[in-house]
């Protein structure tokens, strides 16, 4: 028989105000879906190729856009989905230190991309002494602890969850390659999932609202990777190319956005573009990395780094700008950024007081 993965999945309704559940069935082979009405007993997808979900993408817990319906996957379908695509999965810390966030962020989100890692949340936050002690408290007896809380909280740090299979030890694995045995580097990975359970409550709870935050709301503009980005492993080469041109990323967090929502947050190009349906989907399809950047004039410069928005236009015109380099098409075209200098800190806002609040 053909393989098949088999999932649970819900879609809220905004229509019906119901949480619907359907089955979602993927093929390896050919990359098609199919999707069955749980309630109905029916089919509601026929099977269909559709090349924007990868089996990467499929794992409890996450949320996938099918053609533009976004699914949160809550359970495995079957015992076979479950022990092939499951039984291995893990989910560890990787936190970048102070140290490391001025000039290897990029670097370091291409290597667990390289490592065949999945960043699923990810935040910069700024420590103060006593919560970079209680992080590390399994050391207070240690002779380098004082200097290690001083290091963890002299400035920004930037936390990511990484799901993938043997998470743990695939994370540690690179930071020993990169930093040495003993990881007292800049860069920091959970050693076991006991400690990687604890450790990303810390800074993902279950109950929102920690505090952990380092936006400053001045001097700044909003850059947003899109989905496709995203999912295409682009982040780290983009982040690169942003400090590389001398911008500073003063505020960086992963959110999963609503139709409802990217709606709320594009509205200014509604009846403006004609690709605002379709930039609307492609915010809502994955999950996306925002950016709160300062720089001098920040808006009107990152706006001429970004380029022109159809990447086509940007290659011919000015090739070294982001769409140019990562863009595929005027709606896929790598990052969305602040277009007028008064919404700057509007946008920025909106991901990290509204959609975090």
């Amino acid at each position: 028989m053909e393989e098949r993965f088999a999932f649970l999945a819900e879609w809220f309704d905004p229509a019906a105000c119901l949480l619907r559940q359907y089955q979602l069935l993927y093929y390896p082979r050919d990359g098609s879906v199919e999707m069955f009405d749980v309630k109905n007993q029916r089919a509601f997808l026929k099977r269909t190729r559709y090349e924007e979900l990868g089996q990467q993408d499929l794992f409890v817990g996450n949320r996938v856009s099918v053609f533009t319906r976004q699914l949160s996957l809550v359970g495995y379908g079957d015992q076979y989905t479950a022990s092939k695509l499951g039984s291995k999965k893990e989910r560890t810390l990787a936190m970048m230190k102070p140290d490391a966030v001025g000039n290897q962020i990029g670097e370091i989100f291409q290597a667990i991309h390289d490592a065949s890692l999945i960043v699923t949340k990810a935040k910069m936050t700024l420590l103060s002494w006593k919560q970079a002690a209680d992080l590390y408290s399994e050391h207070q007896s240690k002779p380098f602890f004082n200097d290690l809380v001083r290091s963890v909280s002299s400035g920004p740090a930037v936390a990511l969850q990484l799901m993938g299979d043997g998470a743990v030890s695939a994370w540690r694995k690179v930071l020993e390659e990169r930093l040495g045995p003993d990881g007292t580097g800049a860069v920091h990975g959970s050693d076991s999932l006991a400690s990687a359970a604890r450790e990303l409550e810390f800074f993902f709870p279950s109950a929102p609202g920690n505090g952990l935050s380092n936006t400053t709301y001045t001097d700044c503009t909003c850059c947003v990777i899109k989905p496709h980005a995203v999912s295409e492993g682009l982040t780290g080469k983009i982040l690169t190319s942003i400090t590389g041109a001398g911008f500073e990323i003063s505020a960086m967090q992963m959110f999963n956005m609503d139709r409802a929502n990217a709606e709320e947050f594009l509205e200014v190009y509604k009846g403006v573009v004609d690709e605002y349906t379709s930039m609307v989907s492609e915010l809502s399809s994955g999950p996306c990395l925002a950016l709160e950047i300062r720089a001098s004039g920040a808006t009107t410069t990152f706006r001429d780094y970004c380029g022109p928005a159809d990447p086509e236009l940007a290659r011919h015109l000015r090739p070294l700008t982001l769409r140019a380099q990562f863009g595929r098409t005027k709606v896929q075209n790598a990052v969305h950024c602040t277009d007028l200098p008064e919404d700057g800190v509007l946008e920025v806002q909106y991901f990290f007081k509204i959609l975090d609040g």
